[in-house]
């Protein structure tokens, strides 16, 4: 079980946490939801006590609670191999048979020794832990795909999606008693997806994860725990994702209505002020008028003016209120990405032709020779498991590794732009705004700043460093880099990782309107049934190609 009390956290003047109280009860399950940069990854870092908050504290029960912690960026030695890796999570099943039967003999020779019965008591439960991670284990590895995986496999030549399997593997493997996941899904092919849903919802430890696939905490959660605009401490929505934005649509059009009926209270109350004022102030020939009437009827109608004046005033002190203390704000949906593509380049009618091509490393192909040719205006999904080569494509069409076999070659007029899968591109020491300002025609810093802000990159977040960016703000950055470049090709690996929701819908709407050709590798199912007009599956057997519904509807008649 967890407890978090009043944690607060900043970066120099930065504040990112603010007095965030919550509890995870036993299996519990939770999802943190909130904008990219809004400090979900920095909350899971303080409660794995790999930060230290600036006020407040996180109380663990019991005190030596195991925690198994799945970082966002996954950070593996290069040197290292699968094996070596793994290795790392080896059960300690012997190990521990041993340290108990070298306890036992002790505790015949001193049966009270009380330092003897605590270590006895403390290696019986580790035995317990090693004798359920030694049944785990092949399950665990058999679920990710890394049991045929040869053991000496270099960690750096795996997919994307195999390090996350990696990386998740090893943190089951420990047997935790609690589970941070901060975006276990990412690179995840839908087949792994299914499997981890399946294995959260057996697991009986408590679960605070950070994801945005949609469906999957839709399965695996009990409550949302939401971040809100004001960035002040954190709201309990219980239920899974979908009740969750059925409750916050609900108080959005609430609040909406309390500041439409608040608007429409203070111009009644402006229109009945100066209806007052104008009753209260002395008109000629009027009643008032000392030329038409006696003086007692002057002094009559002066003390009616003053008690209409009196009125008017009360009216304008409760718009005063109205205007400043008791004001409701207007509601809107923050954070929204304003991505839109302009002054995309024409190219000629073929894209790329792709002849007998083979790709692979160190001369071993991962697929076989792939012939297809891409036309203006297509959007092609590419989709396989992890491992078969879809990345692999990307980097051999950019000319980033040699093909094996086979050729390929660009239409007339196409200029290239590429979403990297693992943001490698970005340089680390470079701002915000000085990685902008690198695409031609982005040198004025006014415009950069102005383009910087539609990609939410406000006031002197623009001069942050790369690396002190979040993994969602710095696929925001390249998203923006993407747009500024103006290219009429788009090559994109896994472009929804690391975008919160609102971020991701703002960019499928976008790429809807987007007049180039589009190339993505993808594992969210509504993404490509939403984005894609063709799909080619990738796998051992060859590539195959499959038009859509959505292609088919604009190529045959109705």
């Amino acid at each position: 079980m967890l407890t978090i009390h009043h944690l607060s956290k900043s970066y120099g003047l930065n504040p990112v946490l603010k007095k965030i109280s919550f509890s995870l009860n036993r299996s519990e399950r939770a999802a943190l939801v909130g904008p990219n940069g809004c400090g979900k990854s920095t909350l899971l870092n303080i409660i794995a006590g790999e930060e230290i908050a600036d006020s407040g504290h996180v109380a663990y029960t019991p005190s030596d609670l195991r925690i198994g912690y799945l970082h966002q960026g996954i950070v593996f030695n290069p040197d290292k191999t699968l094996g070596g890796y793994l290795n790392q999570f080896a059960s300690t099943l012997k190990e521990t048979l041993a340290g108990l039967e070298e306890l036992c003999q002790a505790l015949s020779e001193s049966p009270d020794d009380p330092v003897l019965v605590s270590r006895y008591e403390s290696t019986l439960a580790d035995l317990a832990h090693a004798q359920a991670m030694e049944g785990q284990r092949k399950d665990i590895l058999a679920g990710f795909e890394l049991v045929e995986l040869p053991q000496d496999t270099p960690i750096a030549t795996l997919s994307g999606g195999q390090k996350v399997s990696l990386a998740l593997a090893g943190v089951l493997l420990q047997g935790p008693q609690v589970l941070l996941l901060d975006e276990p899904t990412n690179h995840l092919d839908i087949d792994m997806r299914r499997w981890l849903r399946d294995w959260i919802l057996s697991y009986r430890g408590e679960i605070l994860l950070v994801s945005h696939d949609r469906a999957f905490l839709d399965a695996v959660i009990h409550k949302v725990i939401a971040f809100p605009p004001s960035g002040d401490g954190v709201r309990e929505y219980p239920g899974n994702y979908s009740s969750y934005l059925d409750e916050r649509e609900a108080e959005f059009d609430s609040a909406m209505q309390d500041y439409a009926d608040q608007q429409v209270e203070i111009k009644r109350l402006k229109k009945a002020a100066r209806g007052v004022r104008d009753l209260a102030r002395p008109h000629k020939n009027g009643k008032a008028d000392g030329k038409n009437t006696d003086g007692y009827s002057v002094g009559f109608f002066a003390d009616r003016s003053l008690e209409t004046v009196r009125r008017a005033k009360q009216l304008e002190k409760r718009i005063e209120f109205l205007e400043s203390e008791g004001k409701i704000d207007k509601p809107s949906h923050a954070w929204d990405l304003r991505m839109h593509f302009t002054e995309t380049p024409d190219s000629g009618k073929i894209v790329l032709q792709m002849d007998r091509l083979e790709i692979g490393y160190n001369n071993i192909a991962l697929l076989p020779p792939i012939t297809q040719t891409v036309t203006q205006g297509q959007r092609i999904a590419l989709v396989g498991p992890n491992g078969s080569g879809k990345t692999t494509l990307f980097k051999t069409l950019l000319k980033q590794i040699p093909p094996i076999k086979g050729s390929f070659s660009f239409g007339s007029g196409i200029q290239a732009g590429y979403l990297s899968q693992e943001q490698e591109l970005l340089a680390p020491t470079l701002t915000v705004l000085e990685t902008i300002q690198q695409v031609p025609g982005m040198y004025n810093h006014t415009n950069a700043r102005t383009f910087l802000h539609r990609f939410l990159f406000k006031g002197d977040q623009v001069f942050q460093l790369v690396e002190s960016l979040s993994y969602g703000q710095r696929s925001r950055l390249m998203l923006a880099l993407l747009v500024a470049q103006h290219c009429n090709l788009l090559l994109l690996d896994e472009p929804l990782n690391h975008l919160d929701l609102p971020s991701r819908e703002a960019f499928e709407a976008a790429l809807s309107n987007y007049e180039g050709t589009i190339l993505a590798t993808a594992h969210d199912q509504h993404f490509i049934e939403r984005f894609a007009q063709v799909i080619w599956r990738l796998s051992s057997e060859g590539t195959q190609s499959k038009i859509t519904k959505a292609m088919l509807s604009q190529i045959l008649p109705t």
